[in-house]
């Protein structure tokens, strides 16, 4: 499939001459790219997957009644006293 885009002339010249130096062409470097950034959000969303239903299957927990914090004893850390 053939995509047209417009680039700045000195910003395809940059890119032409940098894809040279790396034994490749600009429209390798695009389609990298561009396959890269398709496949980040999937990846993305396969990795949140996994993390929830690791989740869900942990034993892990804080008790029956489960712990809830105030804001005061969150923030009360030395890190957070002035």
């Amino acid at each position: 499939m053939n995509l047209t885009v417009t680039i700045a002339e000195q910003t395809l010249k940059r890119a032409r001459l940098r894809a040279l130096t790396e034994n490749t062409s600009v429209n390798a470097v695009v389609r990298d790219f561009l396959d890269a950034y398709a496949d980040h959000r999937s990846a993305a969303r396969e990795a949140t997957d996994r993390i929830l239903e690791l989740a869900s299957q942990s034993e892990a927990g804080s008790g029956p009644e489960g712990r809830t914090w105030t804001r005061e004893e969150i923030y009360d850390r030395p890190v957070f006293r002035r």
